[in-house]
């Protein structure tokens, strides 16, 4: 149902005492209200739980949704989206063509969310973030084409601290409770497998697999076709085509099946393999081995983004 008001808001400031209960007390006024004041008792900002939204919902003749769904504001719904039971979508959202939103899924705006993308039940996408700076600003979630979500995924908007929007590049895999914190970049093609966490401010490159349970730090970064195993824990930053584990991680030699499975040849891989030597293997510090992978990556292309992650500034780079 398209629905622009919100539901009435039920407060006891009307309400008779129960039979019973005991009168408030004379200084009660005077006792501090966190919730007035704009702060909840854990510190977070108390934000309005029944906002109205302007506008109405543009729906494409073609889509398919439940009678129960819940569609609030400026939704624009493409053709062919299918939205079942209990679905609540608000704020200004767009839905691609294709896009399936299961029961009990809650996409909240401003996100544009682009063709065939597939969010299963309980995912929370589009939120509001867990930054205490939140103010309630307008920021915003991007994400691309086919994506999948899978239950309990949440997905939150950015920051007017960081990039003001957190995006989400195309086919991707977002397996069961994994979270993706305000201002993140994610590449294409990653697979996020159960309850792997992105804190806010990180970057991940394209073809990047994270393991069961891999966490990552504030403003850390994964370079593409890199492997974080299971559990692992990134206080620092991946380079392309590594594979990080441990706690905290460090580097377990090159994505060498990844690379062989994406089509790399095998001479490509030899010299993915000496740009590890040279930073790893030889005990070299940055500066002595700086310009021994940008010699070999003007023989060899395929090490230039190596170089490139490492040059960039970061949280350090795991060794």
């Amino acid at each position: 149902m398209a629905d622009n008001h919100s539901s009435t808001q039920v407060t006891n400031s009307d309400a008779a005492p129960q039979a019973g209960a005991s009168a408030a007390q004379p200084n009660s006024a005077a006792q501090p209200n966190p919730a007035a004041a704009g702060e909840g008792v854990t510190g977070s900002l108390v934000f309005d739980c029944n906002p109205s939204f302007e506008g109405t919902a543009q729906i494409d003749p073609s889509a398919q949704i439940a009678p129960s769904a819940i569609l609030r504001g400026k939704v624009v719904i493409g053709p062919k989206v299918v939205i079942k039971d209990h679905a609540l979508i608000e704020g200004e959202v767009t839905l691609g063509e294709g896009t399936v939103v299961e029961p009990f899924v809650v996409i909240r705006g401003p996100s544009v969310i682009g063709k065939y993308n597939h969010f299963y039940q309980f995912a929370s996408i589009g939120e509001a973030c867990q930054d205490l700076k939140y103010r309630g600003e307008a920021t915003k979630l991007y994400i691309g084409d086919h994506n999948t979500f899978r239950e309990h995924c949440s997905v939150h908007r950015g920051t007017t601290q960081g990039l003001g929007e957190t995006r989400v590049g195309s086919h991707n895999l977002f397996m069961v409770n994994t979270h993706v914190a305000h201002d993140c970049v994610v590449g294409d093609h990653c697979i996020f497998s159960n309850n792997a966490t992105l804190a806010g401010h990180v970057t991940i490159g394209d073809f990047v697999i994270f393991g069961g349970l891999a966490a990552i730090h504030q403003f850390g970064r994964v370079g593409a076709h890199a492997f974080v195993a299971g559990m692992a824990a990134l206080n620092m930053d991946v380079p392309p085509y590594v594979m990080a584990a441990g706690h905290y991680a460090k580097a377990y030699g090159i994505n060498k099946v990844g690379l062989a499975r994406r089509g790399f040849s095998e001479e490509q891989i030899s010299a993915i393999r000496k740009a590890y030597g040279i930073f790893y293997l030889k005990h070299k510090t940055l500066e002595e081995a700086l310009p021994l992978l940008e010699e070999l990556a003007a023989q060899e292309a395929v090490v230039q983004p190596f170089v490139d992650f490492i040059k960039a500034n970061g949280r350090g780079i795991i060794r």
